[in-house]
Parts: structure tokens; C-alpha cells; sequence
């Protein structure tokens, strides 16, 4: 394989372990990549299956207040997720698409959570399904302009980059998501065939949807434009975000251990106006927040190459086992410590945080490349 074969091989990596708002898995991204002779405008084509697990998730506005007092707002999800990864000539592009499926403390539309109205039980209603896109494409100039100007010491590469996210739940509050992303990716070298990948972006949040916001709904005033959104839609203001994302097999272990790769990402991204954007940030008149800068992370997460072990170095990453650390902390950009529907609950009288808009959970599944 050519230099800049194995130089666009180590780049692409890194796509997998996005998750900006957040879905995208590191265990998705193919890690030694088949080779598409046969495709002359591409040098590598992937797509990957994943069930994964996450063992505590959050989700903003949904919870349930135990006997006791004390507010429950964790629930299990299950994913499904499909994933396509490919090489061409002067970039890469990367998509993945996942189904989101709750337990009951999440409930799906039209119940409302029990910390919101007392007349409905958890255990009553199924569990809310989400289905959540991301697509991430880059161009890097070194392949571009057919130049190694770009390549420093470990920087390896520097690519023009641009995505979209979108999403759509069948939730109380109906949310439907649609972002774009554009900026810059600083690709790094790392030993052992790694990566550190950086990208600052332009993150625009232009429509999504809040049925808490919406006039008449119950949780709003009745002042369109001011107190409530006439439709519950929203449109944020551009803010910047900043991805960051790792790979690294563990090429230190001795030869009949080298089964084990670590990975992991954190996007961090800015305020983009209140939690109701357009309305004005009013607080309690309004029920309208600021938001905050919100970082979705995963830490760490081990894979294990289960097909290499057990077939051989042939089948590497055909199938691989991981387990990670799930970090989302001012989900979606609501602010976790404002007294607000979405992150607070109400209990006796006092509002504290209900922990809705903290994630932090063990998270674990299986990825099969086909």
C-alpha cells in the first residue's frame, strides 16, 4: 500500500469515534480495512452492524419519582446501529445510523413522564425509540493539491471537513434534530498505528423541536414569541465545537495478547442561545434558559479483536467485543443545574436537578463488519 494509502488508512479511523451529538461508535470504524481493487475511486469500503448497551443513559425531561422522595431519571437503552466508512481519492466519508430503545422510565409518546404528571406510571407505557444519523466527510489537502506540505512531524494530514446530524423521537416532546458542522480536522500520529485526531468546527443547530416550549402545551405561556413558540420549533444560533478523537492498538502487549485496542472522543460545543432559542432567555417567566456548553464524551473503550483471536490475523476486526465509559454532560446544550422542565424535578414542593441531563454510564456491545 502506497504512502498515501496508509496515510488516509490512519486518518480514517478516526470518524468512528465521533459522537458529536453523539451517536457515531468507535467500534464502527474499521480499523484494517479491506482493500476495493475493484473500485478504483475508492481504496477502502466498510460497513459494520452493532448491538451495544448503555447501562444507565439520560434522557433531558424524562424521569420518575421513587416512593421515597428521592427521582429516578436513568434508563437502559438498546442500540442498533449500521455504519459505512469508505476512502476515496482526497478524503473520507463516514455515516452512521442508530436505533435508540428506552425502558419505561423513558416513555414514549403520548405519555409523559411521572415527575411531570402524577397520573401516569412508567411501567405502563413502552419505552421511547429514537433514530439518530450522523455523516462526517472530509477532504485533505495533502490530497488535494498533491502535496506533503501538510505533513510535519506528527501531523500527518490537515482536512477541510463538513457533517450533518439529525435525529427524530417518538417522545412527550417530539424532539427532531437538524445541525451542520463545518471546519478544519489536525490529523496526529500516535505509536502502535494510532491516532489523535482534533477538529474545530462551525456547529449550527438550525431547527429541532420542544413541545415543553410550544403555546398552549401546559408548560408555557400563552404569548407567541415571547413566553411560547406558536409550534414548538426551535432554530439555535451557530456556536463553534471542538472534536477530539483517539485510536490506538496496544502493540506494547506480547505478541499472543495483541487482541486489544483502546479508543475514545470528546466533543465539547458552545452555547448557542436559550433552551427554547428563539424565545429570550427569561428564566422562570418564560421557562426559557440559557444554555451551556455541553461535552459529550467516551472517554475510553476497549476492544477486543475476538474474530483475530480466535480465526487469525486474516479475519482482524471482523468481529470485535468493546466495553467503554459514556460521558454527556448539559445534554444537547440544556444547561444541567437550571431549574427548567427538561433538568429539573419538583418533589415536596423544592426543585433540584433531576440528573436528566447528565449521562454517565458503562456502555458495551458487539461489531460485525460485513
Amino acid at each position: 500500500m502506497s504512502r498515501l494509502r496508509r496515510t488516509l488508512a490512519a486518518a480514517a479511523l478516526s470518524l468512528a469515534t465521533f459522537l458529536p451529538a453523539g451517536f457515531a461508535s468507535a467500534a464502527d470504524l474499521p480499523v484494517k480495512a479491506k482493500a476495493a481493487p475493484d473500485l478504483p475511486w475508492f481504496i477502502l469500503i466498510d460497513n459494520r452492524v452493532t448491538f451495544s448497551y448503555i447501562f444507565t443513559a439520560s434522557q433531558p425531561g424524562m424521569f420518575s419519582v421513587n416512593p421515597n422522595g428521592t427521582v429516578n431519571a436513568k434508563t437502559a437503552k438498546q442500540v442498533y446501529s449500521f455504519t459505512h466508512f469508505d476512502i476515496w481519492q482526497y478524503g473520507q466519508n463516514f455515516f452512521t445510523i442508530s436505533l435508540y430503545k428506552s425502558d419505561h422510565n423513558d416513555p414514549a409518546a403520548p405519555c409523559i413522564n411521572a415527575g411531570i404528571s402524577s397520573a401516569f406510571l412508567p411501567a405502563t407505557c413502552a419505552g421511547a425509540t429514537e433514530i439518530y444519523g450522523l455523516f462526517r466527510s472530509t477532504f485533505g489537502f495533502n490530497q488535494i493539491f498533491n502535496t506533503k506540505a501538510f505533513t510535519m512531524g506528527p501531523l500527518q494530514n490537515v482536512s477541510f471537513e463538513v457533517g450533518m446530524d439529525a435525529n427524530t423521537e417518538n417522545r412527550f416532546f417530539g424532539a427532531a434534530k437538524r445541525d451542520v458542522v463545518a471546519g478544519l480536522q489536525f490529523e496526529f500520529a500516535l505509536p502502535y498505528k494510532g491516532y489523535v485526531n482534533v477538529s474545530p468546527l462551525m456547529y449550527y443547530e438550525f431547527a429541532n423541536h420542544n413541545s415543553f416550549a410550544q403555546c398552549n402545551s401546559g408548560f408555557s405561556g400563552p404569548l407567541p414569541g415571547v413566553t411560547c413558540l406558536a409550534n414548538g420549533n426551535t432554530s439555535y444560533k451557530p456556536t463553534w465545537a471542538v472534536e477530539v478523537n483517539y485510536y490506538m492498538d496496544l502493540g506494547f502487549l506480547p505478541e499472543n495478547m495483541q487482541y486489544f485496542s483502546i479508543s475514545g472522543r470528546a466533543g465539547w460545543y458552545g452555547k448557542k442561545g436559550s433552551d427554547t432559542e428563539p424565545l429570550p432567555a427569561l428564566g422562570a417567566v418564560n421557562g426559557a434558559f440559557p444554555t451551556a456548553i455541553e461535552l459529550n464524551s467516551e472517554p475510553i473503550r476497549l476492544t477486543f479483536d475476538a474474530s483475530k483471536a480466535i480465526w487469525g490475523p486474516k479475519w482482524s476486526h471482523y468481529v470485535d467485543v468493546w466495553v467503554a465509559y459514556r460521558y454527556w454532560q448539559n445534554k444537547f446544550g440544556l444547561d444541567h443545574n437550571a431549574p427548567s422542565a427538561a433538568c429539573s424535578a419538583t418533589v415536596g414542593g423544592v426543585t433540584r436537578p433531576s440528573g436528566a441531563c447528565t449521562e454517565s454510564s458503562l456502555y458495551s456491545g458487539i461489531t460485525v463488519k460485513f
